[in-house]
């Protein structure tokens, strides 16, 4: 899985209608440039592979200031908004996920109900607890890793990754748990994306 299918699927929904531009700065805005492939190029063609696909559908606006074609505004279908939450669930719940394709999972996780994040985060660490079994049916860390030569320091490092994976996951349920941030059908919903025409300071280029 890709994170960048769920950034902008993610962005879009929250403007409700968005352009390419819009999209683009926002991830920008949000760092996502620097933690996952979500680089100009591939937002733009992101947007037009998800309307040929029904996921988006793309309106036609005003002609661009400089007086180019016609502008494209995004806007999700009713398949758009269960990919993005088929997608947002998939991030949280399977502990192979990659760190962008999680990191997306976290920032639109206030997008759940609060119950439904906290069971996909238990799924979480169930996970990553059997993987580590399956590390531990070949390598016991109390024998320390040269026991079984240098491939030992590579089951050390997975065991390591999946304790870290599972304490960090387990502390985001307890905050979770204890009432932090507002989530789905708990008040006004989180919106991270900028207004229409406000810059930020990650912008990399000029609006199309």
């Amino acid at each position: 899985m890709s994170a960048i299918r769920l950034l902008v699927l993610g962005a879009v929904r929250q403007h409700g209608r968005a352009h390419g531009y819009q999209v683009r700065n926002d991830l920008e805005y949000w760092g996502a440039h620097e933690w996952s492939n979500a680089k100009p190029g591939s937002i733009y063609h992101a947007l037009k592979q998800m309307a040929k696909q029904g996921v988006l559908f793309a309106h036609e606006v005003a002609p661009s200031t400089a007086g180019g074609p016609p502008r494209t505004e995004y806007e999700l279908t009713e398949a758009g908004e269960k990919e993005y939450f088929h997608l947002l669930r998939e991030a949280l719940s399977r502990h192979d996920q990659k760190i962008d394709v999680l990191s997306a999972g976290i920032g639109f996780i206030v997008d759940l109900p609060r119950e439904e994040a906290v069971e996909l985060l238990r799924q979480r660490v169930r996970g990553l607890e059997e993987w580590r079994s399956t590390v531990t049916d070949y390598y016991t860390p109390d024998e320390g890793p040269e026991s079984i030569g240098h491939i030992g320091e590579l089951m050390n490092m997975w065991l390591h990754s999946a304790d870290t994976g599972a304490a960090w996951t387990r502390g985001l349920i307890e905050r979770i748990e204890g009432g932090a941030y507002t989530f789905a059908g708990e008040g006004e919903p989180f919106v991270g994306v900028l207004p229409e025409g406000v810059e930020n300071p990650y912008a990399t280029g000029a609006p199309e």
